[in-house]
């Protein structure tokens, strides 16, 4: 996530950015695959990994709601466009 973003908390867990919640997230399997761990500190790393799943989860959801805006936006200017293309030539 940009500095912008973090600051106006545009984001949902604007001071974690995808990648880094990401990487975290890794590791907390893993540590958890290993096992080795207390059932309390392994509770604590299931709950950060919840934590984390859900950052990441708001973070492609931030993302794929901006793909669908300039889809849709490059789609309607493609619209306007035939549209206009057909009032300039009528009766063809």
């Amino acid at each position: 996530m940009n500095e912008a973003g973090a600051e106006t908390g545009a984001e949902p867990g604007a001071s974690l950015g995808y990648e880094a919640a990401r990487d975290e997230l890794i590791d907390v399997v893993r540590r958890l695959e290993a096992g080795g761990a207390t059932l309390e500190e392994s509770l604590a790393l299931w709950e950060r990994g919840e934590e984390l799943a859900r950052i990441c989860s708001r973070w492609l959801e931030g993302a794929r709601a901006r793909l669908d805006a300039v889809l849709a936006s490059e789609a309607g200017e493609a619209g306007e466009d035939a549209a206009g293309a057909e009032e300039a030539a009528p009766g063809e």
